[in-house]
This record gives structure tokens, sequence and C-alpha cells, in this order.
């Protein structure tokens, strides 16, 4: 069994940072890729970044490209989102997902339906 556990989240100020974290815990995690997905109250789920294993390429939704940067530990079945820059359309639920598969383009790696596993989330709430 697979779980993803995420931690970090909290208040923060409009302009602050925040660094969110995710697990890998239980069977190795052979995972292809990880990412972030986020949603805000009233509002659909919506891709944030993804990493992927083995080259390391990362994606970004034009909403967080240049104050959001996702990595990865490997070694420690880890991934991290560092937020910069917060605002308060960044107030959401942060969720950690998992891709057992590789997908062939950046697109696919934004579609959540591609993701199998998934963390319980952590809510990020920026103040203005």
């Amino acid at each position: 069994q697979v779980q993803l556990v995420e931690s970090g989240g909290g208040l923060v100020q409009a302009g602050g940072s925040l660094r969110i974290s995710c697990a890998g815990l239980g069977r190795t995690l052979s995972s292809a890729a990880m990412g972030w997905f986020r949603q805000a109250p009233g509002k659909e789920r919506e891709f944030v970044a993804s990493i992927r294993r083995t080259s390391g390429r990362t994606t970004y939704a034009d909403s967080v490209k240049g104050r959001f940067t996702i990595s990865g530990d490997s070694t420690k079945n880890m991934v991290y989102l560092q937020m910069n820059s917060l605002n308060s359309e960044d107030t959401a639920v942060y969720y950690c997902a998992a891709v057992d598969r590789y997908l062939m383009t950046d697109y696919q790696y934004t579609r959540g339906a591609n993701y199998r596993y998934w963390g319980q989330g952590t809510q990020v709430t920026v103040s203005s």
C-alpha cells in the first residue's frame, strides 16, 4: 500500500513564502513522476506542478510559474513545493499525487486523472 502524506501547510501573509512537503510511505514508491494539485473552496481541483523522477523535468501551471518551485529527493521518497510571493488566490488545499507510469507529454502530467496515488491534502491560507 502506497501512502502519500503532505505537511508544512499553514497561514502566511501575502507576499510571503511557504514550503510544503510530501512523503511517500509504505512499499517503495516507484513512481514515474510526482505532482502537486490544489483545490480552492468552490473551485475545481487544478494542476500546480509536476516533476519526473528520472529526468527531473518539471512542469508548472502558468499561474505559479516564476513563483513556485517543485523539487524531489527520490532516495527519501520526498517531494517539495517551495511557494514564494504568495497571494490570496493561492489559498487552497494542496494535494500531492504520484504517477505510476511514464507519460508521453508535459500536458499529460498536468491531468489529475493520470495520477494513481493521492495524499489527504494540506491547507495553505494566504492572508491579505
